[in-house]
């Protein structure tokens, strides 16, 4: 079984990166997206958003980091993913999956997928701009509304030469609905392309990913939101390992709290912080009390050693 650490805008920075390929045996990450309009964008861009680039495009632990796009400009798109691969970047992720109404406004993300030409363009362009040995990939959901729409989309990006695909198996108007989820359009997917293909959407815990390898023929398995919600969700699925124990994930937290941050530490980490204990609020109901006594902190120190004195009352 294939698991991929997927991307989450605004939430799985290199630092969580960093950190979840550390305790799981992640077989690949995807960066949050670099947006593109229609300029190359400069080193520090790139750098900012996946340090991984100066160090092999890996984690430390090893684990191969791809660079994702988003774009609407084929030319731009492909300069850019040129751009990447000359930094370094292990490979090209184009997201046609982000539901986010700023994104869509500019014809970026999930918009695009009712434009199957431009999709095939895009990728297309993108492909013969990279280097043949640097895959490229890209993430679709199944449509703006109707799933069926996914297999002129497929069919796009099969034709413009991509080596995979994710599938998140919702349209955009599905959003993250559970009820919503639609595994059995990737399966279908599967008998029509010739494109390997990597599974996305509510897989919460082992038995989760076995349903969904299940239904859809395919054994590459792509988390996100749920690796949020227990850290150690790829070695679960994986391996069966249990659940990792909340005094683990305090100590997680401690972890991450100390990091070194590019930029300013005391804007970027409480926000963070806060963030993903709203995440593992979902897993662990012990998470609740901590967050209510950070929830109202804004400096980094404060939030830090409330964590620590937190962690120290579970020790006894």
């Amino acid at each position: 079984m294939r698991v991929v650490l997927g991307p989450m805008e605004g939430v799985l920075d290199h630092l969580m990166r960093e950190m979840l390929t550390g305790i799981n045996d992640y077989d690949l990450c995807v960066t949050e997206f670099v947006r593109v309009v229609n300029q190359r964008l400069p080193k520090h861009v790139f750098h900012r958003l996946c340090p991984e680039l100066k160090h092999g495009s890996h984690t430390k632990s090893g684990v191969p980091v791809n660079v994702q796009l988003l774009g609407q400009d084929p030319d731009w798109m492909a300069e850019n993913a040129s751009f990447a691969a000359e930094l370094g970047a292990h490979g090209i992720d184009i997201n046609f999956g982000c539901p986010a109404k700023t994104v869509n406004r500019s014809k970026g993300g999930a918009a695009l997928l009712e434009f199957p030409e431009l999709i095939h363009q895009i990728v297309q362009s993108c492909r013969q701009a990279v280097p043949s040995n640097i895959p490229v990939s890209a993430k679709i959901r199944l449509g703006l509304e109707n799933p069926d729409d996914c297999f002129d989309i497929v069919d796009a990006i099969e034709k413009g030469g991509a080596d995979e695909l994710t599938v998140h198996a919702r349209t955009k108007s599905g959003g993250y609905k559970a009820s919503e989820i639609k595994w059995e359009y990737i399966d279908q997917i599967r008998k029509k392309t010739t494109v390997p293909l990597i599974a996305n959407g509510e897989i919460w815990d082992r038995s989760d990913a076995l349903a969904c390898i299940k239904t859809t023929g395919i054994d590459s398995i792509m988390v996100c939101r749920g690796a949020f919600n227990i850290p150690n969700l790829g070695n679960m699925i994986k391996y069966g390992h249990s659940p990792m124990c909340w005094y683990d994930v305090v100590k997680l937290l401690l972890i991450y709290s100390e990091y070194e941050v590019i930029g300013d530490k005391s804007k970027y980490l409480p926000n963070r912080i806060k963030q993903w204990l709203s995440y593992l609020r979902q897993a662990y109901p012990e998470a609740n009390d901590l967050f209510r006594e950070i929830r109202t902190l804004t400096a980094v120190n404060d939030i830090i050693h409330t964590i620590s004195r937190y962690a120290g009352q579970l020790e006894h």
